[in-house]
């Protein structure tokens, strides 16, 4: 049985919001360069293997990132739900939501990598994977299906730790659990020393063993730490579970829109010639280190707003939005005039065919400008999550991606090709970010209606 929280013992009510802010967004930036890293160490030992190995695992990254955004939605309902919990002050529900919310992610993750199971082949073959990598892919998804249950307890337990105002030792349990990965890739790959040599199948069983790891030290945390795991409470079961979903299908959808986005980019991109394609996919690389710092307010944000919309003060909530948004305008700014000078030989590293490097300067050139108001409107997501908002959340990732930048993606490559494109991507970036500050304000000037009113 857990014993109660020590009220705000992270300081999320009554700390200065910057460095509130600032204690949860540091280690949250340091644990996806974690998962960054992570991702880059195996692709590279997989890339030994040869083409074919490359080229198979590439065709599960669709469907690992489709399940995984099962447990990502999951996170959204669990982290929110207990923020507000314990902005009340009630330790015991948040605890209870917590132990049923990591039995739901569970669930749903048995069920969906059973199904996976079952159909690798029929569905890799219906993605357009050859006859000669399927069976490449059936190694590495079988072994990858059988563990990935594991994984969902440490994500969802670290969304749990960290809606408590915890980030360091989240971060460290990935940073830990990456090193680990990495250390066993090329042993269980090329089998040194009394390992075998497992090829794809060592990867997906290195990922496997590291996952335990972060199991391990997820659920230490969650008892004896933060005590927020307690004996099931099977009447209440259903209607957890009723809550975390209310909240996490929407937000598991929002998330899927992203790639989906990417993959019809993609296509546009396809279409104009392979060297658009290959300058996309490393702006995307350069894209991700850039926005990482954006990526981690956004999930800083979501628990110190449920905590103080819990606690009865949506006034702090909204001022930690806006000081996240100024903040996301003044660091982007900065990043867009670092990449003035770095752009072209940043562009000359990932490329030699002079075509691939011109288009890829020209993103960089032009798309970062962007990123501050694209950070608003990502910031306004993770505070409607907060807000429970998640319907609307929703809609202004649809908005965002399919109503202003795959259309002015299209129009801007009808116009001028490549680079067209590319400045269809800053233009919806801008609109929608202006966009969305603007209902930010609204949504603040609306609170305060109803305060002036009780």
């Amino acid at each position: 049985m857990a014993t109660l929280l020590k009220s705000d013992k992270h300081r999320l009510l009554s700390a200065p919001i910057p460095d509130a802010l600032r204690r949860l967004t540091v280690p949250m930036v340091f644990g996806m360069i974690a998962i960054l890293m992570f991702n880059l160490v195996d692709t590279f030992f997989i890339s030994r293997l040869g083409t074919n190995a490359l080229a198979a695992v590439s065709f599960t990254f669709p469907v690992t990132f489709g399940l995984n955004c099962i447990t990502m939605g999951m996170n959204v309902g669990i982290s929110t739900s207990i923020g507000r919990m314990l902005g009340q002050g009630d330790n015991h529900s948040a605890a209870r939501i917590t132990t049923h919310g990591l039995l739901l992610s569970l669930l749903l993750m048995i069920i969906g990598a059973g199904i996976g199971l079952l159909t690798i082949k029929p569905l890799f073959t219906l993605m357009g994977a050859s006859a000669e990598l399927l069976p490449i892919i059936e190694q590495y998804m079988t072994v990858w299906y059988v563990a990935i249950p594991l994984l969902v307890i440490p994500m969802a337990g670290n969304s749990a730790i960290r809606a408590t105002g915890d980030a360091k030792s989240p971060a460290k349990i990935m940073v830990i659990a990456g090193v680990i990965n990495g250390l066993l890739d090329p042993l269980l790959i090329f089998g040194y020393g009394p390992f075998p040599a497992l090829g794809v199948q060592g990867a997906a069983i290195a990922s496997g063993i590291s996952w335990i790891f972060a199991l391990t030290a997820s659920l230490y945390l969650l008892n004896k730490k933060e005590k927020l795991l307690i004996l099931p409470q099977w009447k209440l079961l259903k209607k957890d579970w009723q809550q975390i979903l209310h909240i996490g299908v929407p937000a598991g959808l929002s998330t899927a829109l992203n790639p989906l986005s990417g993959a019809l980019l993609m296509a546009m991109l396809a279409s104009q010639s392979t060297a658009s394609v290959a300058a996309y996919g490393a702006a995307m690389r350069v894209e991700s280190l850039l926005v990482i710092v954006m990526m981690a307010l956004g999930s800083a944000l979501m628990p110190f707003m449920a905590q103080n919309l819990g606690a009865q003060k949506p006034l702090r909530a909204f001022s930690a939005l806006f000081t996240a948004m100024h903040f996301a305008i003044g660091f982007q700014l900065l990043v867009f005039i670092a990449m003035v000078p770095l752009s072209m030989p940043l562009a000359a590293l990932f490329s030699k065919d002079s075509v691939v490097q011109n288009q890829l300067w020209h993103y960089l050139l032009v798309v970062p400008a962007s990123y501050g108001l694209q950070a608003i409107c990502m910031l306004l997501i993770s505070a409607l999550n907060a807000l429970h908002k998640t319907i609307n959340a929703l809609c202004w990732n649809l908005l965002r991606l399919f109503v202003l930048l795959l259309p002015a993606a299209w129009i801007g490559s009808y116009i001028h090709g490549t680079e067209g494109l590319f400045i269809g991507i800053a233009v919806a970036n801008i609109i929608s970010g202006i966009g969305a500050y603007y209902y930010a304000r609204k949504l603040r000037k609306e609170l305060l209606f109803t305060l002036e009113r009780i």
